[in-house]
C-alpha cells in the first residue's frame, strides 16, 4: 500500500484552488447580492432579463433591418412595426417564465411558429430557448416533455425553412445542441439548488437537534442534582432534627446523653456541607471548584448505619458475597439505603428497627431495607409510593436495570427491595 505524504493530505482536505481566486469569491459576493435583491423583488430579475434579451437579439434587427447575407432574398422582410410585434411576443412571455413558465413558453413557441411559417428570420428566436430552461428549472418534468415535443414541432418548422439554405443534418444538429444545453443547464442549475435546499434543511435540523440535546442534558443534569440534594438534605436534616430531639429531652434526664447529641448533630451538619459542596462545585466555573472528596459507597453504608442508630432506631447491617468495585454502583446503592433509611426514621420514628442486606446473587446485587414499624402512638407510615425519595430511588435503580419493589410488611413495617445489573450494557 501506498504512502499518504503530506502534500496529498493537504491536496485532499483543501478545496480546489479556484474557489479560493479573488474573483471567484468576488462573483460569490455579487450573486450573493443578486439572490437576496431577487428574493426581495422577484420582478425585477424578470424585467432585466427581458430588457436585455431586447438589447441583444432585438436591437440589431432594429438597427439593420435585413437579414444576414447567407439567407438574404430567401426570407420574407417585414415593416419595422411588423418586426416590433413579433419581437415583443417573443420576449415579453418572458416576465412570466417564473411565476408561470409553461405558460411563457407556450406563448413564445406559438410567436415562433407564426414567425417561421411567414418564412421570416429574427435573431430575437433565442427567446425560445430562455424559456425552455425557465420552463426545465422551474416547472415539472412532465410539462418538460410536453415543452419538448412543442420544440421538436416548432424546430422542424425551422429546419424545413432553412433547407433551402443551408445543409439540413448541420441545422438539425445545431438546433439539437442548443436545445439540449438549454434543458441541460436548468436541469444542473435545479439540481444544484435542490441540493442546497436539502443542505440548508439538514442544518436547520442539526441546529434543532442540537438545542434539543442540549435542553435534555440541561434537564437531565437538573434532575441529577436535585436527586443528589434531596438524598443529602432529607437524610442529614431528619438525622439532625431526631438528634435535636433527643438531646433536648436527655438534657433533663442524663446530660452526658445530650451533649453526644449536640456533637453527632455537628458531625452530621458538617458531612452534608461537604455534600452540598461537592454537589454544587460541579455547577461553578472551573476556577471556583474546591477540592473535591469522593462519593460515598458501599464501605460508608457502616457509618450511615452508625448515625441512624445515633437517632434512635436499631439497625442491622449485614453483606453476602463480593460487592462490586463500580463507583457509579457504589454510589446508587449509598444512595438507596441512604433513602429508604431516612424514610424509615422519618416515618417509623426513632423506637423501630431496621433491616439493611446487600446480598450478591450471580450478575445482580440485590439491596433490601426493611423497618419493623412506628411504636405504639405513632402514626403508620402511609401507603403512597408517590415520594420524590420513591422517585428517586427507582430513578437510580432504572440505571442500573432494576426495579423497586416497596410495600408494608405482616409485621405493620415497611420493606424496600431491588437488585441492580453488576454489568449493565449501558453506561449511567
Amino acid at each position: 500500500m501506498g504512502t499518504v505524504t503530506g502534500e496529498n493530505v493537504q491536496s485532499v482536505a483543501d478545496p480546489d484552488p479556484l474557489w479560493r481566486h479573488p474573483w471567484v469569491i468576488r462573483l460569490g459576493r455579487i450573486g450573493g447580492r443578486l439572490r437576496r435583491a431577487d428574493r426581495a423583488r422577484p420582478w425585477a430579475l424578470d424585467t432585466l432579463v427581458v430588457i436585455g434579451a431586447f438589447l441583444l437579439f432585438c436591437l440589431p434587427d432594429l438597427i439593420r433591418h435585413d437579414a444576414p447575407r447567407e439567407i438574404n432574398g430567401v426570407f420574407v422582410q417585414l415593416p419595422v412595426l411588423a418586426v416590433v410585434a413579433f419581437q415583443l411576443g417573443l420576449i415579453l412571455p418572458l416576465l412570466l417564465r417564473r411565476r408561470a413558465p409553461m405558460v411563457a413558453f407556450v406563448l413564445t413557441a406559438t410567436v415562433f411558429a407564426v414567425q417561421w411559417s411567414l418564412q421570416v428570420f429574427l435573431r430575437a428566436d433565442v427567446a425560445l430557448l430562455i424559456a425552455l430552461y425557465s420552463l426545465t428549472l422551474h416547472s415539472s418534468l412532465r410539462r418538460l416533455l410536453w415543452a419538448c415535443a412543442i420544440t421538436v414541432a416548432v424546430l422542424t418548422l425551422a429546419v424545413v425553412r432553412l433547407s433551402s439554405v443551408t445543409s439540413v443534418p448541420e441545422v438539425a444538429f445545431f438546433l439539437v445542441c442548443a436545445t439540449t444545453a438549454a434543458i441541460a443547464l436548468g436541469l444542473v442549475v435545479r439540481i444544484r439548488r435542490s441540493q442546497l435546499a436539502g443542505l440548508r434543511d439538514r442544518a436547520a435540523r442539526l441546529e434543532i437537534e442540537r438545542d434539543q440535546r442540549s435542553m435534555l442534558a440541561v434537564a437531565g443534569e437538573r434532575a441529577r442534582v436535585a436527586r443528589e440534594m434531596h438524598d443529602i438534605l432529607g437524610h442529614n436534616l431528619s438525622v439532625i432534627i431526631r438528634l435535636a430531639d433527643g438531646g433536648a429531652y436527655a438534657a433533663h434526664v442524663n446530660p452526658d446523653r445530650s451533649e453526644q447529641a449536640l456533637t453527632l448533630i455537628g458531625e452530621t451538619g458538617r458531612e452534608a456541607l461537604n455534600d452540598l459542596r461537592r454537589t454544587l462545585g460541579a455547577l461553578r466555573d472551573e476556577a471556583a471548584v474546591p477540592e473535591l472528596t469522593p462519593q460515598p459507597g458501599i464501605a460508608d453504608v457502616d457509618a450511615l448505619c452508625e448515625r441512624i442508630r445515633a437517632a434512635g432506631p436499631e439497625v442491622t447491617y449485614r453483606t453476602v458475597g463480593e460487592l462490586p468495585a463500580d463507583r457509579g454502583l457504589q454510589l446508587a446503592t449509598y444512595r438507596i439505603v441512604q433513602e429508604a433509611l431516612t424514610n424509615a426514621l422519618k416515618h417509623a420514628g426513632p423506637d423501630t428497627a431496621a433491616k439493611v442486606s446487600l446480598e450478591v446473587v450471580q450478575d445482580r446485587l440485590r439491596i433490601r431495607v426493611e423497618d419493623s414499624g412506628p411504636s405504639a402512638g405513632l402514626l403508620p407510615a402511609p401507603d403512597s409510593a408517590a415520594g420524590q425519595g420513591l422517585i428517586g430511588i427507582r430513578e437510580r435503580a432504572a440505571l442500573y436495570g432494576g426495579v423497586v419493589k416497596s410495600g408494608r410488611t405482616p409485621a405493620g413495617g415497611w420493606s424496600l427491595e431491588t437488585d441492580l445489573e453488576l454489568t449493565p450494557e449501558r453506561t449511567p
